[in-house]
């Protein structure tokens, strides 16, 4: 037994100073290991990654490789070289990673889990005249809701913190839509996610305490309970884009439990950002009285008439230019995905400045466009402000010309990705930001409790996750508007 137990430490100790021994060659990327051995810089980069990188850039420049828990990742911060990667799907692979978070945070294998085919599916019910579908019903979600939630006891003031308030609606809203009604209300399973929500970062980095294991396991048991759908209860069936996944889960031989847990991570792919990139918007408009008065002015030119349907009020917004870039100027200060590839095979990366570096098998790259070009004040003057007009032209059109060293960008925002992992249902998702916007400045009057709350700080430890999500809250007051 003893002797087992000297050769499993031997082991352990030779992999170890193997996996610290790692040397740069002349033709890779400069290596940062950090100071701890196996860990490297995991702490920094878990912490607060934008911080780190940001770091590291000014250190090593636009490329650099760095140790983080044993594994070895190719950070790329130049825009103009992002297509090396987003165009190599033969060298660099996008679902290996993709399988790795599945399973550390919804416990889920799918049994022929094929990206591009999950895309195409999803691509048919996210456009034309099924997103259309899909708007109108998300138009009567809202509208129910905000009935329910905000015309009781019509003209008193309400108050709120703005990231639920937003969070809330935005989520029960889009579930109804997507997901249909069942046997639990949006209330309780709203409640549920966000516990769920709260503890995700942490799975994907496998820090969970022991306590945390037992509370994202409680909320992820609830859940699947909760997302057990085409049965007696359904009051509303799920949308044809649902129904359509479930089928097909179905016949690759997926089992019901399984296939509840594919339900969870579309629940989070779905309704995890939408809330809060509108908490966004709303609180960079409610703090910039200019930026709101444009958006409104806009608003007012678009009321239909009354008895309109759905599908002509959700017509009638889609010219809206000055909202569209002050969403873009949201999410340029808050969109911080990964765009994440693992290293099939040894590869050398084409940077757009004519330099070549070797990657090594089993690495991994990633992309980390809120750092370059989303922050970067070569590219937008003064990225750390607000500024609701960036995104337009002097005539009101759509700016799209964004030059850094005198060349003209073809990445100057990334929000929802790129290339062929562009996220297929930013289309859905931005109509129904708008939407919700439009209700609320045509139908309410909404103000911040405080007139001069600034707007919190982020919650560093979701960079790399999607959108971002405050580390504190805006307290806002809001009730029917009288009539003029």
């Amino acid at each position: 037994m003893i002797w087992t137990v000297l050769l499993l430490c031997y082991t352990l100790i030779l992999l170890f100073v193997i996996l610290s021994n790692r040397k740069r060659t002349k033709r890779e990327p400069p290596l940062d290991k950090g100071v701890i051995p196996w860990l490297g810089h995991a702490l920094e980069f878990g912490k607060d990654a934008a911080k780190f990188l940001a770091q590291m850039k000014d250190k090593h420049g636009d490329i650099f490789t760095v140790r983080v828990a044993g594994r070895y990742v190719t950070v790329l911060l130049d825009p103009n070289s992002y297509d090396a990667v987003l165009q190599n799907s033969a060298s660099l692979d996008f679902s290996r990673y993709a399988k790795v978070l599945m399973e550390r945070i919804f416990l889920l294998r799918l049994p022929q889990y094929d990206p591009v085919t999950e895309r195409a599916a999803m691509n048919q019910h996210f456009h034309g005249e099924n997103l259309t579908h899909l708007n109108a019903t998300m138009h009567r979600n809202l509208q129910t809701l905000l009935t329910s939630d905000i015309l009781l006891n019509r003209m008193d003031w309400k108050q709120d913190g703005l990231f639920r308030f937003c969070y809330s609606l935005l989520f029960r809203a889009g579930y109804l839509t997507l997901f249909g009604s069942g046997q639990y209300s949006p209330d309780t399973v709203y409640d549920e996610f966000r516990r769920f929500d709260g503890l995700l970062t942490k799975m994907a980095r496998t820090t969970l305490k022991p306590e945390e294991k037992r509370e994202a396991q409680l909320a992820r048991e609830r859940l699947w309970s909760f997302l057990t759908f085409m049965g007696p209860d359904q009051r509303e069936r799920p949308s044809p884009w649902l129904q359509s996944y479930l089928k097909r889960l179905q016949e690759e031989g997926a089992d019901p439990d399984t296939q509840r847990r594919a339900l969870l991570m579309q629940l989070w792919a779905t309704q995890g950002n939408t809330g809060p990139a509108t908490f966004w918007l709303l609180g960079y408009l409610l703090t910039s009285p200019e930026a709101m008065e444009a958006v409104k002015r806009e608003f007012e030119g678009l009321t239909p008439a009354a008895g309109a349907s759905e599908e002509t009020l959700c017509e009638n917004l889609q010219n809206t230019p000055v909202f569209d870039s002050a969403l873009s100027e949201a999410l340029r200060l808050t969109a911080a995905p990964f765009i994440t590839r693992e290293v099939l095979v040894n590869t050398t990366l084409h940077m757009a400045d004519g330099q070549e570096y070797d990657l090594r098998q089993g690495d991994r790259v990633c992309l980390f466009p809120y750092l370059s070009p989303q922050m970067d004040p070569e590219i937008h003057q003064e990225p750390e402000k607000y500024k609701y007009d960036r995104f337009l032209n002097p005539d009101g059109t759509e700016r799209k010309d964004f030059f850094k060293g005198g060349q003209k960008m073809k990445y100057y925002t990334m929000p929802w990705g790129a290339g062929k992992n562009v996220c297929v249902g930013r289309h859905f998702a931005i109509s129904g930001i708008k939407q919700f916007l439009f209700m609320l400045l045509t139908r309410l009057d909404l103000e911040l409790c405080d007139p001069d709350s600034e707007m919190p700080v982020a919650d560093a430890s979701r960079y790399g996750f999607g959108m971002l999500q405050p580390a504190g809250d805006l307290q806002i007051r809001y009730r029917l508007k009288e009539p003029s």
